[in-house]
Order: structure tokens, then sequence, then C-alpha cells
């Protein structure tokens, strides 16, 4: 599957999240009442893939969407 930047930015944040933390990203905030949106093709596109599903204001990643997050954090772990 070959996601673009818009989506991949989605999977870049919940990244960065997980780093920062230490732990599991599942859920992401998309609107964060302070100005900062997901790119709603990103979102859309993550929806269409199968990789997220969406109530309001958050997201959540599926079991694929958790997998493929997965491979984002072995790959920045890599360089």
């Amino acid at each position: 599957m070959t996601l673009t930047d818009k989506a991949l930015s989605i999977l870049a944040f919940a990244a960065y999240h997980a780093l920062a933390s230490g732990e599991k990203v599942r859920d992401v905030t998309l609107a964060d009442g302070a100005g900062h949106r997901a790119d709603p093709q990103g979102v859309d596109e993550l929806k269409d893939a199968g990789l997220l599903t969406v109530e309001g204001d958050r997201g959540r990643l599926t079991e694929e969407g958790e997998a493929t997050l997965d491979r984002v954090l072995g790959a920045i772990r890599a360089t």
C-alpha cells in the first residue's frame, strides 16, 4: 500500500507521540481546538485504507493501522 504525504503526516504525528511518550499510540487527535487539524484528505485516505476509524475529533487506529504505525516507527528507528 502506498500512502500520500497527507496520510503519512497523521502517522508521523502518531509516531512522534509514541517516541516522546514511550507508550503505544492507538488514538489520535484530529482537531485539537487550537487550530491544528489533521489533513481531511489524509484522514479519508486512512479511513478508506481501513487504517483509521473516526469519531468526532478523534481517530482510532485499527489493528492494521497500528501495524502500519509500527512499520513507520521501525523505519524511523532504523535511521
